[in-house]
């Protein structure tokens, strides 16, 4: 038996929609910019190459609060679906991809945006501003064969009650199969992987108090309140 040194960290886990089971995290990815309107009002062509980046799996929060992360003046709400991976590979064929993915959840990438937009002027990494604690507020994953492959399908947040977001699945610039075979090429995906799919335009901030309300077509709603 293994002696540690120090106590191992929590596994951190999502809940799985009618079941008790839980699902255990590995990794997160996160494509940046993967709706056409998001990355022209980012300032970017949505005609660029796909890029991803990562939040860390212990940045994931199911309480439904989110505190105003210190150091920062302007944090925005940016809406997403995750899938997650029930199996991975390296240079996983598109038509393969669906075979490897467990389930769908409602996520939100919450950014720091006043230090993303410091490390993009430095060409420094964007963690400061994107894998800062409690920065992904998720809901319970449904299982794929439940919710069929969520390749359309109207996706929305709302803050107070007022529409910020409003798009649909189908206007991502990289689908589901594309996104899998890409990071399959440059890492080796796994079992437990989550994938955030992009935010459709309308990403804005957020302040203390607001409370945001986040669904999606066949995988419901989760709400988020900002304290």
């Amino acid at each position: 038996m293994t002696n540690l040194v120090i106590p191992a960290a929590t596994q951190v886990t999502l809940p799985i929609k009618g079941s008790d089971d839980l699902f255990p995290v590995r990794r997160i990815y996160c494509i940046g910019r993967n709706y056409a309107e998001h990355a022209v009002e980012m300032g970017f062509d949505p005609k660029d190459d796909p890029f991803f980046f990562q939040k860390n799996p212990n940045n994931v929060d199911l309480t439904g609060k989110f505190p105003y992360p210190p150091e920062s003046k302007d944090v925005h709400h940016e809406m997403e679906m995750v899938f997650a991976l029930k199996s991975g590979g390296s240079n996983i064929a598109e038509k393969d991809a669906f075979k490897h993915i467990f389930g769908f959840a409602i996520g939100l990438d919450m950014t720091r945006r006043d230090l993303q937009g410091i490390s993009k002027k430095t060409g420094r990494p964007w963690e400061i501003g994107k894998a800062f604690e409690r920065s992904a507020p998720m809901g319970p994953l449904t299982k794929i064969e439940e919710c069929g492959n969520m390749d359309s399908g109207r996706i929305t947040l709302k803050v107070n009650s007022e529409v910020r977001q409003d798009g649909d699945l189908n206007m991502m610039i990289w689908k589901i199969p594309m996104q899998i075979a890409h990071l399959s090429r440059f890492y080796d995906i796994a079992a437990g992987d989550l994938v955030m799919t992009g935010t459709p335009a309308g990403v804005g901030p957020v302040v203390k108090g607001d409370k945001l309300e986040c669904s999606i077509d066949k995988l419901g709603k989760i709400e988020v309140v900002v304290i």
